[in-house]
Formats: C-alpha cells, structure tokens, sequence
C-alpha cells in the first residue's frame, strides 16, 4: 500500500534549490558550540529536506577534523601523521571522507591511494606483513637487477650486494648485537627496494625487530645508496614502541659510524598499532625515538566520541523570530537570523565569539562591547576588541545578486585550520582541563531572547 501519493513525487522532480540561501563558516575554522555553523534561508519545504543531507555532509567531516587536529596537537608539530585509517572506516565511502577530512585537520598523508588520486593527498604506506612472510627464500627474487638513480650504470645481482652489506655488518663493531636473520624477510625487503627504490619503507616486525628486521634494512639501504637511492626508513607496527625505536635509532647511529653514511643515523623511524591520543602522549612522557605515526582505527572511528551532535533548528519564518525551548537549557535555541564575529584581544588571541541580530551593527575596533551569556545573566563582560572577524560567508546566494565566496582547495583549507589552531590560546587548546571558550550574545539579542523565552513558555496553573 502506498505511504504518499504520486503528487508528493511529482512535487520533489520538481523543486530546485534557486531559491535557498547558503552562509557558512569557512571549512578549516575552529568553531565552538551555539555558534551556527551554518545559515540556510529559502522555503521552509526545500529547507526541511535539506535538513538530512546537510547534517550528514555537516557532523561526519566536523568529527573526523576534529579527531585529526586532536592528534595533530599531542604528536607536536615535528612528527609526520599518516591517516592508515581505510581497513576500519565505515564502509569505502566514510574511507574516502576520512582521507580528506584527517588530511584536512593537520595530517601529512594517507594509505588510502584512492583519496590520493581523488584530492590530490600525499600517499605514503609500507607493504604488509603477509608481504614479507609470502617469500620463502633469496631465490625468490627472479630479476635482481637494478639500475642506479642517475642511470649511468647498472647492479646486475642487486641481491649478491645485499648479502654482502649484511655479511659486513656482521663482521663489523656490530658483531654479537644479532645472529642469523631471517632470510625470506632480507628477501622480501629486497624485493620492496627493487621495485620501489625511492621510497624503500621496510615494515620490520615480522619476525624479530633488533635481531632481524633492523639488520635486514640497513643491508638493503646499505645496498641502496651504493646505487645512488636514499632509503625512507621503517616501520614498527607492534612491541615496546618507545624501547624499540631508541634502540633502532642506536642500531642506525652505529651504521652511520662504522661505514660512514652521512645521516644514516637520522633515518625515519614510523610507528603504528591502535595508536591514538593517549598512547602518543605517554610515548612523548616515556621518551622515544619515533619520527612518524601511523593511526588507524581510533582517528576514522571517531573511537572516543561516535558522533557529532549537530542540530538543525527553525529559527526565523516569514520575519517571525522562533525559538525552541527544553528543560536541558543547553538545548534551548537561540532564535533569529544572526550575524556571528570572533573579537580578539591585544596578543592577537580571539577572546570570545559574540552573536547579535541580523540589524544589529557589527563589533567595531577599539569600542567597548558588552558581551552576555546567552542564559546565565551573571555571566558577563566587556570587550575592547582589537580585531574583530565576521564569521559566516555567503557560498550559495541563490537568486540574490549577493556575491559568492570561492571554494578553497583542500591545501588551503589544511592550511587554514592550522592557522586558527596555533591563532588559539595555549590554555584553550590543553588536553587537561581546559579553559571553556567564551561564546556570548549582544545585550540586544539577550534580552529579547529572554523576552520570547517567557512568551513562548506555557504558564503553569497550581491547584
């Protein structure tokens, strides 16, 4: 039986969305509760079915940004973040999202080579262990030439050269640090180096990573740079991470000073393993050696909050200011077209964000401003701003002659959202205990909100 009549989809063929108004914040801002995201304007029909998809496109991206960023501020700026995320996603498509979104909020590449293509994100990866542990043997390795990098010459056994770096480093100071390595691993690394010599990242712990994977590497990077190729290092997926790559970055110093490879020592070390917040932040209290994280599951999942609750309130309809109201005043809207701007003080920190009504004239430099607590009337203060930032563009303006914001490509929006984050203040930023970002109402908007607060309220009668 039929849930609506034909009409209904004859009405949906047939609507457009000309007549819509779309303001937004610029994507890559630091945004903070009750302040809009978004304004959309045009027939309360069109807009309601907007509804869905715009919170769908809206919470996902805002979630995972916000997760990346998170990473981003305990990694530090000098470490290299690697979205490997793909396995885990919600399905390919929340794959592909979280690539633009992770890359987005501050990391400096992604696994996933599809988001690579598509956005135009640096990809960086490593094979398998199922790639190291499907070669039995040397033997293994049919075409062992190599030609070296500036194409003047050619190794016709690349392998007889790994063999004989790895004999050298045994025979060296290095003696007694290990034994006999696994030979299908020093096969598979070389494989890994003949195929891709430029960017030769050796995942080491298949096996045993100071016994054999480490040794195993630096004979094939060894081997490499007699070829003229620089090898981009390796790759801790499981263990003691923060002991494993002190003592790899020993076992890298002790190359370099016993063959006498300039910067061997420096090679990059990238971890990975269910790596998230806080195991990044007890590596850094720990003390450990790594260049490079490599995070998965807890950055795509959104693993310490699943979702983002993002709403999409009627606020004004037909010049009619609307407001909801709830028991949880959290929950209370603020009502009518609004016009939002960041106030930032003399050390170039923004200080509060501050809503007024659409007529209302905006901030202006230099002038002392009364910013209120939407529903707290004791919380209150005066600002002098000393720059003031309208916050919501105009990027679809319809009908209207109003001018239209450019899109911005994705390397500008990275660059913007690192921009805001090091604009914040450092006690806003913290993991612990942060200090609540103030974010307030003219004294115009509040008393009428106040107002439509208690006329909207149904009185209640006492028997």
């Amino acid at each position: 039986m039929p849930t609506c009549e034909d009409g209904f989809f004859e009405y949906l063929s047939s609507i457009d969305c000309s007549d819509v108004e779309v303001y937004a914040i610029p994507e890559g801002s630091v945004v903070f509760p009750k302040v809009p995201l978004m304004i959309i304007e045009g027939p309360v029909a069109v807009i309601q079915l907007l509804e869905t998809p715009f919170l769908s496109l809206v919470n996902y991206a805002s979630l995972v940004t916000t997760n990346a960023a998170r990473h981003r501020l305990v990694a530090g700026k000098s470490k290299n973040l690697l979205e490997f995320g793909l396995r885990r996603a919600q399905g390919p498509d929340g794959g592909i999202s979280a690539s633009r979104y992770c890359y987005m909020g501050g990391f400096d590449a992604t696994s996933n080579v599809a988001a690579g293509r598509l956005f135009g994100i640096p990809i960086r990866g490593t094979h398998s262990h199922a790639f190291v542990s499907s070669f039995m043997g040397l033997d293994d390795i049919i075409d062992r030439t190599l030609a070296s990098s500036d194409g003047s010459n050619k190794c016709e056994d690349f392998v007889s050269l790994v063999e004989n770096w790895l004999a050298r480093i045994k025979d060296g100071s290095l003696h007694g640090t290990f034994g006999e390595t696994n030979l299908s691993e020093l096969a598979a690394f070389t494989s890994y180096a003949l195929a891709f010599p430029n960017s030769f990242l050796a995942l080491v712990d298949t096996y045993d990573v100071m016994r054999s994977g480490v040794p195993n590497f630096c004979a094939v990077a060894l081997a490499l740079n007699d070829m003229g190729y620089k090898a981009a290092g390796i790759r801790l997926d499981s263990g003691d991470l923060a002991y494993l790559s002190i003592e790899t970055r020993k076992f890298f110093h002790a190359i370099e000073e016993e063959f006498g490879f300039v910067g061997f020592g420096k090679m990059n070390i990238t971890a990975s393993n269910d790596l998230n917040e806080e195991t990044i932040d007890a590596l850094n209290k720990q003390g450990h050696e790594v260049d490079a994280f490599g995070i998965g599951t807890y950055l795509v999942t959104c693993y310490a909050q699943a979702a983002l609750g993002c709403v999409f309130k009627l606020v004004e309809i037909n010049k009619q200011p609307r407001i909801k109201l709830s028991e949880d005043v959290t929950k209370v809207s603020i009502p009518c077209k609004k016009r939002c701007y960041r106030l930032y003080g003399k050390e170039g920190y923004p200080l509060v964000d501050i809503m007024t009504g659409e007529d209302e004239p905006a901030p202006k430099v230099g002038e002392r401003l009364l910013c209120r607590h939407p529903f707290n009337e004791s919380k209150r203060a005066y600002v002098v701003p000393q720059h003031v930032e309208e916050l919501l563009k105009c990027y679809w303006p319809g009908n209207s002659a109003k001018s239209r914001e450019e899109l911005p490509s994705i390397n500008e929006i990275r660059s913007r959202c690192m921009a805001y984050l090091d604009r914040m203040r450092p006690d806003h930023m913290r993991r612990l205990n942060p200090t609540p970002y103030k974010v307030s109402v003219s004294a115009k908007l509040y008393d009428f909100i106040h107002f439509l607060w208690l006329n909207e309220a149904p009185v209640g009668e006492l028997q």
